[in-house]
């Protein structure tokens, strides 16, 4: 499912505040994006227990319980995970993984917070939780009766919000210096092989990895093969291929991570040297990044800065021109939906006319 809106992470949090405690409410989002730990955020500010149970991993049985005899009668004893005696969170994770029997026994506790004759504590709220087909995740069609009886929300990752999370709790100052200058590379989406990407949940593995090894203030990967070997191997097995390289590339410029300001401002120039080709690559990212984010798509809405951004753009992408002209390339050209503006583009064919007609 694809809703045609879709909400941040503290954007979630209000509306769960605010909906699941009078309706079930079922959230879709890539894996990885985060989805399980707001639930569990959620349960926190209301003060309650969070019990969470694995949709691909659960039996008809385990919903509705068992039957036992009492007296001419039969009866289904609710698992003890389920019936509590006091209200609480029921976060029911991978829903739409589970089978269409599975779904069935989920029905009278979504819709009415009930099984058999059990009755979940007044006070109780229920979230559901799964990815979208195009994930590559495990998914099943959900009924449509199952999909009526729940409010349907579609979660994005969004960077700033996630940095304040990460400053939070701590998370590796590698990390949280890279996502700072590559905001892009937070999320990525799952590919159609079987290889790592990145979600904000790779970047708190990474994190954590680089905290485990040592890797810090003390700990640089510079002059050091051992090491950075050991880097490669963390960050290939986290993130995605090309983010897992530039980060390597970041970690290499560790000692001088406002190197790209400099460079912009003219007191750097560009690293040359064939053994900086990976740090040369990370900052000609990180320099169309800029560009993309700066530069406004309108010519008339310029100001000093973004004046003296467009002025130096232009000399620094010729200066890569004469380095690397793939690299000078990537900066230019459409990637999917991130272009540059039409105006800066008309200026880079004008005032660069053999980049530009390489890139045509």
């Amino acid at each position: 499912m694809n809703l045609s809106y879709t909400v941040t992470q503290n954007e979630l949090l209000e509306l769960l505040l605010n909906i699941a405690p009078i309706r079930p409410v079922f959230i879709w989002g890539a894996p990885g994006i985060g989805k399980s730990a707001l639930v569990e955020k959620f349960a926190e500010e209301v003060g309650l227990p969070c019990v969470s149970l694995l949709g691909s991993q659960l039996a008809p049985e385990d919903i509705i319980g068992i039957p036992q005899i009492r007296g001419d009668v039969s009866e289904f004893l609710p698992p003890k995970m389920i019936a509590r005696k006091e209200p609480y969170v029921l976060f029911l994770d991978e829903l739409n993984a589970c089978t269409q029997e599975v779904q069935k026994a989920f029905y009278s506790l979504i819709h009415e917070k009930r099984i058999g004759e059990y009755h979940l504590p007044a006070g109780s709220v229920v979230i559901g939780a799964g990815n979208r087909s195009q994930d590559s995740a495990i998914v099943k069609t959900m009924s449509s009766a199952l999909i009526n009886r729940m409010f349907h929300v579609q979660l994005v990752a969004d960077s700033a919000q996630w940095l304040d999370w990460a400053y939070q709790n701590n998370l590796h100052p590698w990390v949280i210096d890279y996502i700072t200058q590559r905001p892009d590379h937070l999320f990525s989406e799952p590919p159609k092989t079987e290889e790592p990407y990145s979600t904000p949940r790779s970047w708190h593995l990474l994190s954590d990895a680089l905290y485990e090894y040592g890797f810090g203030e003390e700990k640089t990967i510079k002059g050091d093969k051992t090491a950075e070997n050991m880097l490669r191997v963390i960050a290939y097995g986290c993130l995605t291929a090309a983010h897992a390289g530039m980060f390597i590339a970041f970690t290499k410029n560790i000692d001088n991570k406002h190197k790209l300001a400099a460079i912009i401002k003219g007191t750097e120039k560009w690293p040359s040297n064939p053994e900086d080709r990976d740090i040369l690559y990370f900052l000609a990212q990180s320099f169309r990044a800029r560009l993309l984010h700066d530069l406004p798509d309108n010519k008339n809405k310029l100001d000093k800065e973004t004046q003296f951004l467009t002025h130096r753009a232009k000399a620094l992408i010729k200066e890569l021109s004469q380095i690397n002209h793939e690299l000078a390339l990537m900066v230019v050209s459409a990637d999917g939906d991130e272009v540059l503006p039409d105006w800066f583009m008309v200026e880079i064919v004008r005032d660069l006319p053999r980049l530009a007609s390489a890139g045509a």
